[in-house]
């Protein structure tokens, strides 16, 4: 498709995406009177609409039967993860029984880990990519030190070549065989947080588990945004936020997989809670852990419903749409947007450099852009102005149009925007 840096170009491509109504499911934020152009849904996602109406059920719920709503609610408390089986099963391409929700990302990992690193005096390495996110960091650098080990003898870190903005493909598998028999788990983020280069999950996976070891995937950047098919890539686990992409909340619960190629595997050590014994039982109270078959047995505290409300909301919306229809619009939106940058960096003196990769790929709902020249001034001046980013040091910005409610006119108005911007400064 040619594109053009002009309004009417903008309109026109928003008439014909299936997907505009939308826009008007999601609340703005608003600056100088205007609904905000928001680029941070790798950050925190906008509010559905529908997101109080879910919570409204739980607290008028609560208010009318008490202790009985566990039962007798609308949507039962005592079960109401389960409604997220199956639509978030088609989000992350994973069967029903693989997936749960339940405490938030980093705690997950943490009890993923419980049943899926288990180091012996040989096996003992973790390899991630260099510069994850520092909670992935300290994660893995507390697990590793739990276990006796020196985080810089077992963590493995795979970094981008001199010169080079992502890490390739090549380099991640290299490094897992040169680990060899040393390595016990793979853990990366399925796209890194930085630069939004998306990873190769089945290539990966499959490398690692040719190497003897198993493979996780912190999913926070990934899940609502790029297809995924968990099961069938033979993933380990995996752990995703609810908050970005996926629109839940601010720090709200977590997604979390479990391959069912584990499920029937009792012996397999875990951290166990109440809400992870056997379903059927789990009110008799007796001794002895029975866990739930499938992820649900990984669970361990009863739930807090009113967090997973506005989650609900989010997740039966994607399950009306479809990932298929979110990734079209998401790739014809993200191209756009890297057109106008490249039309200001023209226009301007900007000297911009989007450092995400260019193939469709490497890369999903996310431009990182390097501002040679510019400094956070430009950013203030974005945000007065009101567009919402992300400022990531020593001088990038992070763009994501999220494509359930970002539009092409907003993509065209940013950059009109980002070019007074420069303008005025020089």
């Amino acid at each position: 498709m040619q594109f053009q840096n002009t309004r009417a170009f903008a309109q026109e491509m928003d008439a014909r995406d299936p997907l505009k109504k939308y826009k008007d499911e999601f609340i703005f934020p608003q600056v100088n009177g205007k609904p905000v152009i928001y680029f941070t849904g790798n950050s925190l996602g906008l509010q559905p609409r529908s997101a109080r109406k879910y919570v409204d059920e739980i607290m008028e719920d609560w208010a009318e039967m008490a202790v009985e709503g566990h039962f007798y609610a609308r949507k039962p408390w005592w079960d109401y993860h389960e409604r997220f089986a199956a639509p978030l099963g088609r989000i992350v391409g994973a069967k029903p029984s693989e997936v749960t929700v339940m405490n938030t990302l980093t705690v997950n990992l943490h009890l993923l880990m419980v049943s899926f690193y288990r180091p012996t005096p040989k096996r003992y390495k973790i390899l991630c990519e260099a510069k994850a996110f520092p909670s992935d960091q300290y994660m893995l650098e507390s697990q590793v030190k739990f276990h006796g080990f020196d985080p810089a003898d077992a963590i493995v870190e795979v970094e981008k070549r001199e010169g080079e903005h992502h890490i390739r493909t090549e380099d991640v598998i290299s490094r897992i065989k040169e680990a060899g028999d040393k390595l016990a788990l793979v853990l990366i983020g399925g796209v890194n947080y930085y630069t939004g280069q998306v990873f190769d999950v089945e290539a990966i996976t499959r490398a690692g588990h040719q190497a003897g070891a198993l493979v996780g995937w912190d999913l926070a950047h990934a899940a609502g945004n790029v297809k995924l098919q968990l099961h069938d890539w033979k993933v380990d686990f995996a752990a995703w936020c609810s908050y970005k992409y996926m629109n839940s909340g601010p720090g709200n619960a977590s997604g979390a997989f479990v391959h069912e190629k584990h499920h029937n595997n009792k012996d397999l050590p875990r951290f166990a809670g109440w809400w992870g014994h056997n379903k059927e039982r789990r009110f008799l109270m007796e001794p002895g852990f029975d866990p739930v078959r499938g992820a649900d047995g990984w669970q361990v505290s009863n739930l807090p419903v009113l967090s997973l409300a506005p989650y609900l909301a989010s997740v039966e919306m994607f399950d009306e749409v479809g990932m298929d229809a979110l990734i079209r619009k998401r790739d014809q939106l993200t191209a756009y947007l890297e057109f106008v940058l490249e039309q200001v960096d023209e226009d301007t003196e900007g000297e911009f450099e989007i450092i995400t990769p260019k193939q469709p790929e490497e890369r999903a709902c996310q431009l990182s852009v390097f501002l040679h020249g510019q400094g956070r001034a430009l950013f203030d001046y974005l945000m007065k102005n009101g567009v919402i980013t992300d400022w990531r040091e020593p001088n990038v910005i992070r763009l994501a149009p999220a494509p359930f409610y970002c539009s092409f006119e907003d993509m065209y108005e940013f950059g009109q925007i980002l070019k007074n911007g420069i303008n005025q400064k020089t």
